[in-house]
């Protein structure tokens, strides 16, 4: 079985800055791509981040500048760093992976259970 779970949600004011991390464990052989996606209320699950095994990042316009994803590939982790928070980036944040679990499996989709994340004055 894999898992992943995230920690750091929470309530911020505008402007603030929240750090969200993701880790995945289990049976784990390889993973490719993990990433971040969010959904508001009434809202259609976005992506918001995402990066490759390598490194190599694609960041939603919405957040640009203000996100950053990074990942560590020797603990199976995935970070959200965001800095000023507006209140349109209220949502539940999902952690993403595409995990091998074994050299005889294909490449499954993985999901967190979620973290909110709320921007209010």
């Amino acid at each position: 079985q894999v898992q992943l779970v995230e920690s750091g949600g929470g309530l911020v004011q505008p402007g603030g800055a929240l750090r969200l991390s993701c880790v995945a464990s289990g049976s784990i052989f390889s993973i490719n791509g993990m990433g971040w996606y969010r959904q508001a209320p009434g809202k259609q699950r976005e992506l918001v981040a995402f990066v490759t095994y390598g490194g190599s990042t694609n960041v939603a316009d919405s957040v640009k500048g203000r996100f950053t994803v990074s990942r560590d590939n020797a603990w199976n982790t995935v970070s959200l760093q965001m800095n000023s928070l507006k209140p349109e980036d209220t949502a539940v944040y999902y952690c993403n992976a595409a995990i091998q679990s074994s050299a005889r499996e294909p490449l499954s989709i993985y999901w967190g259970q979620g973290t909110q994340v709320t921007v209010s004055s």
